[in-house]
C-alpha cells in the first residue's frame, strides 16, 4: 500500500496507526493515558504562543518512506508545507508517548530514526515507568546524550534549537489508573 493510500484510508476513531518500516500497518487503541498525556503536552506547549506549530498526529515527511505522525512534534516558526505535509528538516522537537503496544518502537526504534534524520530533541515520555527520557544530540544511529526525569519532580526546560523553551511540567503529567485489585 502506498503512503499516499495509507493517508487517504480513515481508520476506526480511538485507534492509533503505526507504520512499521516492513511495511505492516498495526492498529492499537489509544488509551485514556496517551491521551490525556499528548493533552498535557500540548497545554505545555501553549507558552510557545497561541500560534505556535506544534502538531499532534499528523504526518511528517520523512526520506525513504519513512514518514511519522508523531504524538507531539515542535516546529520551527518559519516551517512551511511540502504539498500536505511539514518536512522533518522543520522539526525541533518530536515527543512520542509510550503505550503497552508501543514501547520498543518508541524507546529503540524511533530513537535510532528520530536521531538518524537529525531531530534536535527527542522526548520520551513514559506514564507506565512515570518517567521521561530526553534525548539531545542526534547521531547517525540515534542520540548521544540521554537524560531521565521522574514524574513529579518539577518542570523540565527543554532549549530548543531556534532559541525557545519548551517546558515540560513533570508535576501534571497524568499517572495511568492503578490495575484492579484481582484477589
Amino acid at each position: 500500500m502506498s503512503v499516499d493510500a495509507i493517508t487517504h484510508t480513515e481508520f476506526p476513531a480511538g485507534y492509533v496507526v503505526f507504520f512499521g518500516v516492513d511495511g505492516k500497518i498495526i492498529m492499537t487503541p489509544q488509551s485514556e493515558e496517551h491521551s490525556s498525556t499528548i493533552r498535557s503536552m500540548q497545554i505545555d506547549s501553549l507558552a510557545l504562543g497561541r500560534h505556535a506549530k506544534v502538531t499532534s498526529d499528523v504526518y511528517i515527511d520523512f526520506p525513504a518512506d519513512e514518514n511519522s505522525a508523531p504524538d507531539l512534534a515542535i516546529l520551527r516558526e518559519d516551517a512551511r508545507k511540502e504539498g500536505k505535509r511539514y518536512s522533518f528538516e522543520d522539526v525541533l522537537l518530536i515527543s512520542e508517548v509510550v503505550s503497552t503496544s508501543s514501547a520498543r518502537k518508541d524507546y529503540d526504534d524511533c530513537t535510532a530514526k528520530y536521531g538518524r534524520y537529525g531531530i534536535p530533541v527527542y522526548l520520551v515520555v513514559d506514564p507506565y515507568a512515570r518517567e521521561v527520557v530526553l534525548h539531545t544530540e542526534p547521531t547517525s544511529s540515534g542520540y548521544s546524550t540521554a537524560h531521565t526525569r521522574a514524574y513529579g519532580t518539577g518542570k523540565l526546560p527543554i532549549p530548543l534549537a531556534d532559541g525557545r523553551t519548551f517546558t515540560l511540567d513533570l508535576d501534571e503529567l497524568p499517572l495511568p489508573d492503578p490495575e484492579p485489585d484481582t484477589h
